[in-house]
């Protein structure tokens, strides 16, 4: 079955276009992401913006075509951390439906968790240790502890790289107090959300999403980024480390030089390095496994496994 995939998140848009087996192998045709910022002042003003919305919609023209042109079967769009958090966000969702007919739904975090869980974890060996799946989105970040395939606990909290960068950065670049205090925040969400004894039980650490995968185009100085050298890269806190204070030398324009640094993502990447440090430190791990299959998949297969419509 040939499926469609959009992931309209925080910071970006992305599209999965694949064909999904009856067994669940999963052989993936085209994979794009576009930063949108959809959340941009979502945090301070409870709604959408104009300009980010038409950024959302130029995304689709250009992800409509695409499907389309592959002949996918089944299209769905999930909506994340700025539409459920904005008062328009119920209108937004109308307009992606009607604007682009795409079968667009808000999804709540706990969904978010378990699609998430589910793509990280596939075709993936299970060494039967505790594994941490994180997502450090845009608006929220999520984290799935599980086993076996099964998820013994997640948590959707309300830290992400547009949030925490319009709360805590004014100066560019940061100053290391504006840097220290986002850490400090970020640092006591994870322990209000996530109990002791879920941290303690972690042996592996997997994280998906742009953070990551930028980390590793970073250490690897990719250009062009080549997800094949980025998926299963072993990220290791020190390096992690050496990246944040790299970046947080440099102003906006001179980290859009950097090697392996997708442009549109400087504004926000200091936030979401940061963050992964704490996540890091709080799960005792001194490095995550990077992963590109996240969302986008779980819900890939889930879509291919669904019953079809009625009538």
């Amino acid at each position: 079955m040939r499926v469609a995939v959009i992931d309209i998140g925080t910071n970006s848009t992305r599209l999965l276009i694949a064909d999904v087996a009856a067994d669940g192998a999963l052989q993936q045709l085209h994979r794009e992401s576009i930063v949108t910022r959809l959340g941009a002042k979502v945090d301070a003003t409870g709604c959408l913006q104009e300009d980010a919305m038409q950024r959302v919609f130029d995304a689709l023209a250009r992800f409509r075509d695409l499907i389309e042109e592959h002949g996918a079967t089944a299209t769905t769009a999930v909506l994340t951390s700025a539409v459920r958090d904005a008062a328009n966000g119920a209108e937004f969702m109308a307009a992606v439906r009607e604007r682009h007919d795409i079968d667009a739904r808000t999804i709540e975090g706990d969904e978010e968790a378990e699609l998430t869980f589910a793509g990280a974890t596939s075709e993936r060996a299970d060494t039967g240790d505790e594994v941490l799946v994180v997502d450090i989105g845009g608006g929220s970040t999520e984290f799935v502890v599980g086993c076996h395939g099964t998820v013994d606990f997640h948590a959707s909290t309300q830290a992400g790289v547009v949030r925490q960068t319009e709360r805590h950065i004014e100066h560019d670049p940061p100053r290391p107090a504006e840097i220290d205090s986002l850490r400090r925040e970020v640092a006591q969400i994870i322990r209000d959300n996530v109990p002791g004894e879920h941290r303690r039980r972690v042996a592996q650490g997997i994280a998906v999403a742009g953070t990551a995968t930028t980390c590793a185009s970073i250490e690897l100085e990719l250009d062009p980024f080549d997800r094949a050298l980025v998926h299963g890269h072993v990220l290791r806190r020190a390096i992690c480390a050496a990246i944040l204070n790299q970046l947080s030398r440099l102003t906006d324009d001179e980290r859009r030089a950097v090697i392996g640094l997708q442009p549109d993502r400087a504004p926000t990447i200091i936030a979401g390095v940061a963050m992964l440090l704490e996540v890091m430190d709080a799960f005792g791990l001194d490095a995550v496994e990077v992963s590109e299959h996240d969302i986008l998949r779980g819900a890939a297969l889930r879509l291919a496994s669904a019953p079809p419509a009625a009538g």
